[in-house]
């Protein structure tokens, strides 16, 4: 069957949270009842406050994959994870529940320190962050979105993050696991949706 493109929303148009959160409604439920919203995106795209803002139009809650990375070095690792922590419990009708990665010690949290984090989930959920397009998880996601902004737009919001500093030793490392990921799974090419995050605003 030929390759059916994207659709190309522009965070720039005042409706673009409804465009997305229509699209998704009438896509059919694929975790159980639950329909999952992924989106994907290299570094600094932009991602973390378009699912925000996706999730508060579409009154459910986040799961961000930075909770669940088990390190500097596991994007591709953090598939399985999501796989067993997240999208399996809404297949069977259970509500996702994670271990959370501790970035400071470097392990993952004990239980005693809230090492155990989950979500009440009715029938929406939106996961975001790199590795959440996963070829592995995408027989679960109801409407897949790539989020766009070009190199330099990029590079100038992980400049401008709070914790600039704290990642940018681990910047050129996470960027060739990126390459790697999208080599590998090419979840560019398989979203249903493409949105343009490039003005600055959007970060």
């Amino acid at each position: 069957m030929p390759e059916i493109p994207a659709r190309a929303i522009s965070t720039r148009s005042a409706d673009w949270r409804d465009r997305t959160a229509d699209l998704l409604r009438c896509a059919p439920a694929r975790a159980g009842r639950c329909r999952v919203l992924a989106l994907e995106g290299r570094s600094g795209a932009g991602k973390t406050a378009l699912a925000e803002a996706l999730a508060a139009r579409l009154r459910c809650p986040v799961v961000h994959m930075d909770d669940l990375y088990p390190g500097w070095e596991g994007l591709e690792a953090a598939a399985p994870l999501v796989r067993e922590w997240v999208l399996e419990p809404l297949a069977e009708g259970r509500d996702p529940r994670w271990r959370r990665w501790d970035w400071e010690t470097g392990d993952w949290a004990p239980d005693d320190a809230g090492g155990w984090d989950g979500a009440e989930v009715a029938d929406t959920l939106v996961i975001e962050g790199c590795g959440c397009g996963a070829e592995e998880l995408r027989p679960f996601l109801s409407l897949l979105v790539w989020v766009e902004a070009p190199e330099e737009v990029r590079h100038r919001r992980l400049n401008a993050r709070w914790d600039a500093e704290l990642y940018a030793p681990w910047r050129p490392m996470w960027a060739a696991q990126e390459e790697a990921f999208d080599t590998r799974h090419q979840p560019r090419k398989h979203a249903d949706v493409v949105l343009d995050n490039s003005e600055e605003s959007g970060a």
